[in-house]
């Protein structure tokens, strides 16, 4: 059994505001991402009645988990720097197409996104280090098997798909096709995974 883990996406970005393809660009969270974090900090804190004790802290080592992190640990009135980072939370690599929006891979290429369209799952964008969700879930299970205790993570909407998917809450297409919400936490507990 998974044991209690909270996990929360990282606040919003510039990029995530404009719809442009993030990837692993190392992107700073905008005024809104800091409100988001805040929000969930407090959130967070009441969810654990102030209480962190025995709970392990870990984000993606990109600046704006990072951030996030800091912010929701200063709503739990704890260390901003009391946790550490896994390169394997990092968020999918979109290759060629990291900081482009569709519309503009679509100008500069017809038809080149098409694919991603029918699979994207499965679909691998163009660039040696591309990956697809199906790969970034095969980073991710390994984490996800050395969970041992209670766990706070700060990650990002690719990792969080590939959680729901190998934990059993959604299909592979569900969870490409899956909205992930900047402004919640997501709680695996019991065998359920719980929007709060």
């Amino acid at each position: 059994m998974l044991p209690l883990l909270y996990i929360i996406r990282h606040g919003q970005t510039a990029w995530n505001a404009e719809e442009r393809l993030q990837g692993q660009a190392d992107t700073d969270i905008n005024t809104v991402g800091q409100v988001q974090a805040d929000r969930n900090g407090i959130r967070l804190a009441d969810l654990l009645n102030h209480d962190a004790d025995g709970f392990d802290f870990v984000a993606s080592p990109l600046r704006r988990t990072r951030e996030t992190m800091e912010r929701v640990r200063a709503g739990l009135d704890l260390p901003r720097e009391g946790y550490r980072t896994d390169p394997r939370l990092m968020e999918l690599n979109f290759g060629d197409w990291q900081g482009f929006t569709y519309a503009e891979l679509e100008a500069a290429n017809p038809g080149s996104t098409e694919a991603r369209s029918h699979d994207k799952w499965g679909f691998v964008p163009p660039g040696a280090d591309a990956e697809s969700y199906e790969r970034l879930a095969e980073r991710v299970k390994p984490w996800l098997g050395e969970l041992s205790g209670p766990t706070v993570c700060v990650t990002h909407g690719g990792v969080i798909r590939s959680l729901l998917y190998l934990t059993g809450h959604a299909t592979s297409d569900e969870a490409a096709a899956l909205t992930i919400p900047q402004d919640r936490i997501l709680r695996f507990q019991d065998g359920t995974a719980e929007w709060l």
